[in-house]
């Protein structure tokens, strides 16, 4: 089978590789899933630049934690799943249910990832995608769907009525507006991007902000909300960000901690949270029962994820130019 793989020790994309593998078989309790997309997340950036957690890749490993794809065959023992179901791995492989535990590793770093034609998974480690996506789609959730899920519903438990911030338009930030919407949320986005904020419009934002334009946004964000805030903020920046989003926060309200895109450093002065006796709260994805809810919500609902360009297997690195470069709005997939 074909596989893409980033060599050990990897900083850069010239390390991404298409190689031939077996094709592998299921073993006991495991299920083999014939690939058909995977999609790509910032935090691959960071893989493959050997700048995420734990530093360069100890070996080399197949990118990439979100994909969705056909079941194949099952092994012994296995009862979730049969030949011909659609799936999609969940990010983190043994975290079933409750609190996240030590020791539950993720697809894609430090465990082989889904760019590649066949995966070998345990049936825990899978969930069905819900009948209205295609596989395009299906691939576009385990990461950052489940994240904005989490941020929102699980942790955040918005209510109709709520005011979400979204920062930028990115796969996490767009799936928080399609969330925060289908919840009876009212929802702000903000973007470098005019042609982007009208995108965003036509998912349903009910406010934009360009950030380059309107650099002070923290304010434009009270007045819009005529001094009260925000109740939960989907915060992909990070230390960069993270002071405006204090002070965009109402009273009582969270700031969901999600991402590092503006960089390590910033202002990260606790005080004005405190003072609004607001929470700061670090999401890092979900376990597969709130992706099971999450889907359960999308196919009663009729949401789809927002795609933003496909590219063929053979343009995987195209795609991971295609996302450094900012380009995208919603996700972006590499069909297999």
């Amino acid at each position: 089978m074909r596989a893409y793989v980033i060599e050990k020790g990897s900083t850069s994309l010239a390390s991404l590789k298409m190689v031939e593998r077996d094709e592998p078989k299921p073993g006991p309790g495991q299920v083999l899933v014939r690939i058909r997309a995977a999609s790509l997340n910032y935090r691959d950036q960071a893989v493959i630049t050997g700048r995420y957690f734990g530093g360069v890749v100890q070996r080399d490993t197949i990118p990439l934690s979100d994909g969705a794809g056909e079941v194949i065959e099952t092994g012994a023992g296995v009862t979730r799943f049969k030949a011909g179901d659609h799936v999609a791995g969940t990010f983190f492989q043994i975290w079933v249910d409750g609190r996240p535990q030590p020791g539950i590793d993720a697809l894609g770093s430090p465990l082989d990832g889904v760019l590649a034609e066949y995966v070998v998974l345990h049936e825990d480690g899978l969930v069905a995608l819900p009948p209205h996506l295609s596989l395009e789609q299906g691939a576009a959730l385990p990461c950052a769907g489940v994240t904005a899920w989490n941020a929102l519903m699980c942790s955040g438990r918005i209510r109709p009525g709520d005011t979400v911030l979204t920062l930028g338009t990115g796969g996490v930030s767009i799936f928080g507006l399609q969330f925060a919407k289908m919840n009876g949320a009212r929802v702000i986005i903000t973007s470098s991007s005019d042609a982007k904020l009208e995108r965003a419009r036509t998912v349903g934002a009910d406010d934009v902000i360009n950030y380059v334009k309107t650099p002070d946004w923290e304010k434009e964000v009270m007045k819009l909300t005529a001094g009260a805030g925000v109740d939960n903020v989907i915060e992909v920046g990070g230390a960069g960000t993270l002071a405006k989003s204090f002070l965009s926060l109402g009273y009582g309200g969270q700031v969901s901690l999600i991402g590092v895109l503006s960089g390590p450093e910033g202002d990260t002065n606790p005080h004005s949270i405190m003072l609004k006796g607001g929470k700061l709260q670090g999401i890092f994805v979900g376990s597969r029962a709130m992706f099971e809810d999450m889907n359960r919500a999308m196919a009663v609902n009729g949401v789809k994820p927002v795609i933003d360009k496909v590219f063929p297997f053979e343009d995987a690195a195209e795609a991971y130019k295609y996302q450094w470069e900012k380009k995208h709005f919603g996700k972006i997939v590499i069909s297999v």
